[in-house]
């Protein structure tokens, strides 16, 4: 074979590799104790998940979310991706990943725009022009709430997602604006910033890694797109909790509209520091203790200490969740359920004192809230066909794939308001 046959030969199998790795979509979780990597083949009507990966972060990594160290999480998410590539025998180089963190500030915002002529229809290009101004009073906020809170009056921020809450011409809830005639819209429409050192980290990592970055997507957003499946019209409503690592994130989610996310930096790795400190272990040992709490064959001196340990925690971490929730202040009556996710839900003690505890009381709940874990199984539009087993906390990546696939794919021509206008919404 000659040297010119053997080198068309070469880039004939590189374009033919190109070709395969674009029909794969790669999402990564950086958490705090964890990176989680999936990696899904694309499809019209399901996602499905060919590679999963998972590497522990050294503990200077992360801070309360957000990217520490840049070389350290770049080591740890090659890490996971190999394993992850490995299983799916095919490299993805397009990728969605999720940020997450106390600065990151997911709210409602509503504009009333008053019409110059109430008889005419309205518009595509009208609408467009309403949502901007939206998106650009919210930005506003969000910089001001990040400077305060940062002390840097010059800080920077950029919108991460956003999405329709609900919208209404002359006080009347509607689906579809466009056609209708009235003097007031008021829209509201939930989006997300984050302070710029934070994105550019994140693309520092992609780039460390040849990765191309598809977005960026607010974890408990994600997870609330997880839950919503590939129904643009669900009218799922309940409260998503993912708790990880190092921070809670709660979002709201009410007929299908996300109302807004919170997030404080309170998580899984407090309680094994807490059982470390008064037990005597390394952290080591202290979350393998936290992991085999439930285990019968623990000794009931060990196990009596242990939940003293964890008591002062799990006040704390309560009233963290009672004044996030607090913060939905336009939310008139919240969902009758919590649904769980990421490593910290695990924790048996989590569960029980949102499921027993009378912190709901105070808050505008028309009963007491079932907790459930989220299955993965559970999630449609995306499938696991490999022979690793997903549990809780690989929901977070899941969700990424799905605003990874709302971001590559968008809306067709034919589909409905609610979907074009979340085409026109992503970044």
């Amino acid at each position: 074979m000659s040297i010119l046959s053997r080198g068309k030969d070469l880039i004939s199998e590189n374009q033919k590799k190109s070709k395969e790795s674009a029909n794969y979509l790669l999402a990564l979780d950086i958490g705090t104790e964890y990176v989680k990597a999936l990696i899904a083949k694309k499809g019209k009507s399901s996602i499905k998940i060919v590679g999963v990966g998972k590497a522990h972060e050294l503990p200077t990594n992360m801070y309360a979310g957000a990217i520490a160290d840049i070389e350290g999480v770049a080591q740890t998410c090659e890490e996971a991706l190999a394993k992850a590539e490995e299983m799916a025998g095919v490299r993805a180089n397009e990728v969605v990943v999720g940020i997450a963190g106390e600065l990151i500030k997911g709210n409602t915002a509503s504009i009333k725009y008053r019409r110059a002529d109430a008889s005419k229809p309205i518009t595509d290009a009208e609408m467009e022009k309403i949502i901007r101004q939206v998106q650009q009073k919210a930005g506003e906020r969000a910089r001001r709430e990040v400077a305060l809170e940062t002390n840097n009056k010059d800080v920077e921020v950029r919108l991460i997602n956003s999405a329709l809450v609900s919208l209404r011409i002359d006080g009347y809830k509607v689906s579809n604006p466009i056609g209708f005639k009235g003097k007031e819209v008021v829209v509201q429409i939930y989006t997300a910033f984050a302070p710029l050192v934070h994105i550019s980290a994140i693309e520092r990592v992609c780039d460390e890694l040849e990765l191309d970055l598809v977005t960026v997507a607010v974890e408990p957003f994600a997870v609330c797109r997880a839950c919503l499946g590939d129904d643009v019209e669900s009218n799922f409503s309940g409260i998503v909790m993912d708790i990880g690592g190092g921070t809670t994130d709660i979002a709201i989610v009410d007929d299908g509209g996300v109302e807004g996310t919170k997030m404080f930096s309170l998580g899984g790795r407090s309680f094994t520091r807490q059982i470390a400190q008064r037990l005597g272990l390394s952290l080591e040992d202290a979350e393998k203790l936290k992991l085999l709490s439930e285990s019968p064959n623990m000794k009931p001196e060990l196990h009596k200490k242990y939940q003293a340990a964890i008591k002062r925690n799990l006040e704390v971490w309560q009233s963290g969740v009672e004044l996030a929730i607090e913060e939905f202040d336009q939310v008139e009556t919240l969902p009758g359920q919590i649904l769980l996710c990421g490593g910290g839900a695990g924790l048996a003690e989590i569960q029980d004192v949102l499921a027993t505890g009378d912190w709901y009381k105070e808050l505008p709940f028309a009963r007491r809230p079932l907790v459930n874990l989220i299955d993965p199984d559970t999630i449609e539009g995306i499938e696991n066909i490999t022979d690793r087993e997903l549990d809780h906390t690989f929901v977070t990546a899941m969700g990424l794939l799905r605003v990874g696939m709302d971001t590559l794919v968008g809306a067709p021509e034919n589909s409905s308001f609610r979907a074009k206008l979340a085409k026109l919404l992503k970044n």
